[in-house]
């Protein structure tokens, strides 16, 4: 290798040698590991926290609470897990390879269920299939039923019923990936297993679903993780979850060492499921050897099968978004008048000021330890990106504990001095003003931002950085007057990705939150558990047509990217 250039293995960026690196481009290294260490200090501060000692605390939870936990959130992990496979993967196949009515349609709807956070759709169901609910009170009225000793009909407050709804909700995980991986699929390879006399149905098991499982594990991880962050549905459904013991743990039983340890076993559990997303992906690389485009091999379907392609379509749209956001459509026209209530428009103003400011955060921090990789590029600044990625794999509940601790003594140190010095308080400044909340969001979503503006960088020649090194520009001013207006698109994408996942966030904002401050996320799930429906659909709908303009965003750019590939198959 020259000493004039250094190839990185993963992004191929020629640096400067190493010799002749300036104090600037070694402080974006300094900021990385700032960065790093900012996203691994809840996880340090959890590991000192669950190690003190609980009383006897830990043996009540670890004789009762632990192993219930443990059996209920496996079960929800491996049914939603189930439902997210079937449902992801069969419409990916069908969208992708099928062609029947409202195909265009399904392309980009089947997404729709993103836009919806899990905790909302479960307050919907629950109050649909409840006793008093319109499905019910129609099955009464039809069959003239009085009560509800007359008629059998599902409990939805249940883990069953956590089940079927959060499948529902996640699936659009396991389809988006699988949809893009058959996509990238060779043509050629398609069209050989059917000169082989290879039918839909052999052809989707034997050839497209092996060659499409590292996507569906991929998908499939994503929504487990999900599901394993979720606190607010789990508690409307009554299915006591890891994370729903964390949040019992700290809040009912005032025992934080105790929701520590819990949490770390939430945390490995997390691991687990990176360590098999990593594991079964292992190996699994599969190339298109030709660089000719050429389009798949799709099938025509008629009669019944097309239009039991189009159900099948069609039912997990209804589920996940159409029929939850009627209902709160319905109910929120009935409280128009709510839009004006102060209560209600103090939580948008916080909401609005935490995501802003943890969207920004993001996106600031993305740009940094991308630009530090694309500086001084090394198996450490990659490293950086790494850790600064594990965020969005730790539930919300686990980051806020492991964050109050460092956060709290903070505050009291610089309370302890202020007392000392000026004899007044400053009470708690992180906490109680909302910073707090600001680093969870940061820590937990700087993956999403992280991504995009790494595929942003990613398609910026290099030989325009070369470029400007030679007109005597420095890495500051290289990143300011070149890359930053190439990546405006790319930023505001960002942004806004990060912006929606920040105000759709529950777990974290229910136990970080100062006192008496409420967001639209928490006015939801506080209007849920009181039981009043019709007090939390404005909020919940608000929250759900801003979470439609990433799903858009997001159905647009899948379907422009693969439209456009022109005659290449990347």
């Amino acid at each position: 290798m020259s000493d004039t250039a250094r190839l990185d293995d993963m992004t191929a960026i020629p640096v400067a040698p190493r010799a002749s690196r300036s104090l600037a481009d070694r402080l974006w290294l300094v900021a990385g590991l700032i960065v790093a260490g900012l996203t691994l200090l809840p996880i340090g501060a959890l590991v000192v926290l669950a190690a003190q000692p609980t009383g006897d605390v830990w043996s009540h939870l670890i004789g009762t609470v632990l192993p219930r936990s443990l059996q209920t959130t496996f079960l929800l992990l491996l049914g939603v897990g189930l439902i997210t496979l079937v449902v992801g993967t069969g419409t990916a196949w069908l969208v992708t390879m099928c062609r029947f009515p409202g195909r265009a349609l399904f392309d980009w709807a089947l997404l729709l269920p993103l836009a919806v956070p899990t905790y909302i759709i479960a307050y919907t169901y629950v109050e649909i299939l409840t006793f008093t609910g319109p499905v019910q009170s129609l099955v009464r009225e039809i069959f003239g039923f009085r009560t509800s000793r007359e008629y059998w009909f599902p409990e939805i407050r249940s883990l069953g019923g956590a089940i079927f709804v959060m499948g529902f909700v996640l699936y659009p995980y396991v389809y988006l990936t699988t949809r893009a991986s058959l996509l990238l699929q060779s043509a050629s390879t398609l069209d050989v297993s059917r000169t082989l006399g290879a039918g839909p149905m052999r052809l989707f098991f034997r050839v497209a679903l092996p060659l499409a499982r590292p996507a569906i594990v991929v998908g499939i991880s994503l929504a487990l993780m999900e599901c394993l962050n979720d606190i607010g549905a789990v508690t409307f459904f009554g299915v006591h979850t890891l994370s729903f013991s964390v949040y019992d743990t700290w809040v009912h039983r005032s025992s934080l060492a105790g929701a520590a340890q819990i949490a770390c076993a939430m945390l490995a559990l997390v691991f687990a499921l990176l360590w098999m997303e990593r594991r079964a992906r292992k190996g699994q690389r599969f190339h298109t050897t030709s660089a000719n485009y050429k389009t798949l091999p799709s099938y025509r379907l008629s009669g019944p099968r097309a239009w039991l392609a189009t159900a099948a379509c069609a039912l997990p749209i209804l589920i996940g978004f159409v029929f939850p956001a009627a209902l709160l459509a319905d109910y929120a026209s009935r409280r128009l008048d709510d839009l004006f209530d102060p209560r209600l428009l103090s939580a948008m103003q916080n909401t609005l000021v935490l995501s802003v400011s943890a969207a920004l955060l993001t996106v600031v921090i993305g740009v940094v330890l991308t630009y530090a990789h694309r500086v001084q590029a090394s198996r450490t600044t990659q490293l950086f990106g790494r850790i600064a990625s594990i965020g969005y794999a730790i539930p919300g509940t686990v980051l806020a504990v492991g964050i109050l601790i460092p956060l709290a003594n903070f505050d009291n140190f610089i309370d302890g001095i202020a007392r000392s010095t000026f004899g007044f308080s400053t009470g708690l400044l992180l906490i109680g003003s909302g910073t707090a909340l600001v680093y969870a969001y940061m820590v937990r979503f700087l993956a999403v931002s992280y991504g995009q503006i790494e595929g942003g960088f990613g398609k910026v020649t290099p030989h325009l950085d070369m470029a400007a090194r030679t007109l005597g520009r420095s890495s500051g001013r290289i990143l300011f007057q070149v890359h930053l207006p190439i990546l405006r698109p790319v930023l505001l994408t960002a942004l806004l990705l990060a912006f929606v996942d920040c105000m759709k966030e529950l777990p974290a904002t229910i136990l970080l939150r100062p006192f008496n401050f409420e967001t639209l996320a928490t006015t939801v799930y506080n209007a849920a558990s009181r039981e009043a429906f019709g007090e939390g659909a404005l909020p919940a709908l608000l929250i759900v047509l801003v979470g439609l303009v990433p799903s858009i965003l997001l159905a647009r750019t899948s379907a422009r990217s693969f439209r456009d590939k022109g005659s290449t198959r990347l």
